[in-house]
């Protein structure tokens, strides 16, 4: 299941299903892909108790504060809600945005329908400095089930005072992305971020079934990152697949709950849902004039406050239902959008199309005369509202020749930030990658803990003795003395030598013993030596650090494109500036390389000559051509997207992907052990009153090392460990 749907056994896959199927049909809330994820990756219990028998360390779950700025939540993340007295747990099953000029009924600016994260106003996309969008969060407050669970008065007192969660149990915050790139991605590959980075504990947790380091073989990034992406992209083919189940964007209904919903007359029921289809489809048509003719007229219409104006409808949106409530709607309004138009074209003149997913709820646009706009996919998001308010573009071609440019990385902020390892009483461990303007300038970042501490101990600029331990290679300087220098903020070490054959993504792992003046800088090796690109290692490295900063024109002497000749500055721009995966990959437009790399339309020959370089290239398989998509403000997307215009993308992938031995018993291609079964260590429920022995205890812990847990970890209350072995089918 880490490599994909199409890779999973139909007899997996039907496992699978049914079991998603039953979490659709016990769960109040739409399911979506990142939730349905978490219910078989974490264990949920559909007894009732939810995540409640799951083993899951509460305290690791990051803290959300009503009314203020808050780090990317996407949805499936768990969290705690801050509250006056008790913690408030809870599964965030659903996100909107709530942008303060969405009206009471559902009315929107034509500017806010698909804009950017961050925008100012009409055709002001913003800085793109860490842009911020408000977003309203549903939690599910009784995912963990009842004993972890707030009373209903207590709730209901929460909800009054309205200092925690508002008066519907939801949770409106000012959401802060690290970069334009970070806001622009799926709810996938955002989720898969999350649990990369501030929900890693949990997921590499050796209390759940089967740790994703035992599915991957290992604790790499890059191993880590294409098995979790191939986990979530088996789940979302197994919720598609199901004929019981029914897929607005990534949430998930059952077609029975649907159906019930139609036949319901009372709130938010089938005539409610039917009035709210009419009332989108005449919201653009102009009143009968006895002279003259009608202008064209573009109203938009956000669903979820729009929901809010139907009589009794209140009590049905608190908590979860607003979620169930709002998914209904869009799939009532699609059904009626493809069965009732032609593609969207409606009897009267207008046009109806879905333009935003995401804001209110999903925004939809009624356009009158509509058969004057070109016919498309009308549940695409188009943007059109955002991109009405934009300038048309104009660039003049120059008439000489021009230099290339050293664009900054528009991924800069997220790259290499570092993960703490361990925060004990003896010593301070964390990990980062080498960056290319560590590498010139020799200086590498402190963790924020050690230069606190640092600092109150040895002052502002103390001398400090780094030993370098770069593993299985000889170094001429292992012991250096570096000088610390530490801020209020931040801190780093600088005069460091770097080793000759230390790179831009190298993974560094240093510690520091508390007191001390000593700290201990050591890399990792790999099983075996990969070919990256055009460089050879055999050490542990970040793919997107290496595929970013190890280009043409960068080594350890300075960064620049000037002197590079049309193949070199073809692979340094769709490295620099292509649309970047977890694993390393980099795609870019094809139509847009001249333009990115000199900065503007560059002259015909050197167009040309970067054409040429391409058509080079991808003879020669350096780089792959693909095929993407481009979305109503501009921004390029792999896979292509439905209803979006395919664009051609050129694609540069940075290594041969590891092969990782399949449970079933066989090596692809050798001849195994046919019918025998692996089974990853995991943890085992224990009948009342028993207890592990010392044994299984001590096994548990050297699991956990394995895994990069190696302090801090016992076998919960209640639970033994079963050790990794084979068996027959």
């Amino acid at each position: 299941m880490t490599k994909g749907y199409d890779a999973v056994p139909d007899e997996e896959r039907d496992r699978l299903r049914r079991y998603l199927e039953a979490v659709v049909a016990a769960r109040l809330a739409p399911v979506h892909t990142t939730v349905a994820f978490n219910a078989v990756y974490f264990g949920y219990d559909l007894g009732g108790d939810g995540y409640g028998g799951s083993p899951l360390c509460l305290d690791d779950f990051p803290v959300i504060t009503f009314g203020e700025c808050a780090p990317v939540l996407p949805v499936g993340a768990m969290v705690c809600v801050a509250t006056g007295s008790d913690p408030l747990y809870a599964e965030i099953v659903y996100r909107e945005g709530a942008h303060p000029e969405v009206g009471a009924l559902g009315d929107i600016p034509a500017w806010v329908s698909g804009a950017p994260v961050g925008a100012e106003g009409p055709g002001r996309p913003g800085d793109g400095a860490e842009p911020r969008r408000r977003e309203l969060l549903v939690p599910d407050l009784h995912a963990f089930g009842p004993a972890l669970s707030l009373s209903s008065a207590q709730l209901h007192r929460l909800r009054t005072r309205r200092r925690w969660i508002n008066e519907d149990g939801h949770v409106v915050v000012d959401v802060r992305y690290p970069s334009q790139e970070a806001a622009r991605r799926d709810d996938l590959t955002a989720y898969a971020d999350h649990l990369l980075t501030t929900a890693r504990e949990q997921l590499l947790s050796p209390f759940v079934p089967v740790s994703l380091a035992v599915l991957v073989g290992g604790t790499h990034d890059d191993d880590l990152r294409a098995g979790l992406l191939g986990l979530l992209d088996t789940v979302r083919g197994v919720l598609n697949s199901s004929a019981a189940l029914r897929i607005w964007g990534d949430y998930t209904m059952t077609r029975a709950s649907l159906r019930d919903c139609w036949r319901d007359t009372g709130p938010l029921g089938g005539d409610d849902l039917r009035s709210l289809a009419a009332a989108v489809e005449r919201a653009a048509t102009p009143g009968r004039r006895r002279y003259g003719l009608t202008t064209p007229v573009t109203v938009y219409t956000a669903v979820g406050p729009r929901l809010r104006g139907f009589p009794g409808a209140t009590e049905l949106l608190r908590g979860v239902g607003y979620a169930a409530a709002v998914c209904r709607a869009n799939v009532a309004l699609a059904d009626v959008v493809q069965g009732d138009s032609n593609q969207g074209l409606f009897e009267n003149g207008s046009r109806i199309t879905l333009d935003d997913a995401f804001e209110g709820g999903g925004v939809w646009r009624s356009h009158h005369p509509g058969d004057a706009e070109a016919p498309g996919d009308p549940l695409a998001p188009a943007g059109r509202g955002w991109t009405s308010t934009l300038p048309a573009p104009s660039e003049p071609e120059p008439a000489t020749e021009l230099d290339p440019v050293d664009l900054p990385l528009a991924d800069d902020a997220s790259l290499g930030t570092g993960d703490l390892l361990r925060s004990d009483a003896q010593e301070i461990v964390w990990r980062a990658p080498l960056r290319l303007a560590q590498l010139i300038d020799g200086w590498f970042p402190l963790h924020p803990y050690v230069v606190e501490e640092l600092c109150r101990s040895h002052g502002a600029r103390p001398t400090v003795r780094l030993e370098l331990d770069h593993a299985g290679e000889a170094l001429d300087e292992e012991v250096q003395d570096v000088t610390a220098e530490l801020g209020n903020d931040s801190g780093r070490l600088t005069g460091i030598a770097w080793p000759g054959d230390f790179f831009p993504g190298l993974m560094l792992e240093l510690r520091w013993l508390r007191g001390g003046s000593v700290i201990r800088l050591v890399t990792t090796r790999l099983k075996e030596r990969v070919l990256v690109g055009d460089r050879e290692t055999g050490h542990c490295y970040d793919p997107r650090v290496l595929t970013r900063e190890d280009a043409p024109g960068s080594d350890r002497y300075g960064d620049s494109a000037v002197g590079l000749g049309p193949r070199q500055l073809v692979m340094r721009t769709v490295r620099r500036c292509g649309l970047l995966t977890l694993d390393g990959h980099a795609l870019m437009d094809r139509s847009v390389l001249p333009s990115a790399v000199y900065g503007r339309r560059p002259a015909r020959s050197q167009a040309a000559a970067l054409e040429s370089a391409v058509a080079e290239l991808l003879a020669e398989r350096l780089l792959e051509p693909a095929l993407g998509s481009r979305d109503a403000w501009g921004q390029p997307h792999f896979p292509p997207r439905d209803g979006q215009r395919t664009i051609p993308l050129i694609g540069y992938r940075p290594a041969r992907p590891r092969v990782i031995r399949p449970w079933g018993g066989t090596e692809p291609g050798g001849e195994g052990l046919q019918g025998v079964q692996f089974v990853p260590g995991h943890l085992r429920r224990l009948r009342p009153g028993c207890s592990p022995s010392e044994v299984q205890r001590a096994a548990f812990r050297e699991h956990c090392r394995r895994l990069g847990k190696a302090d801090g970890w016992e076998l919960p209350y209640g639970y033994t460990f079963v050790t990794e072995h084979t068996r027959g089918r």
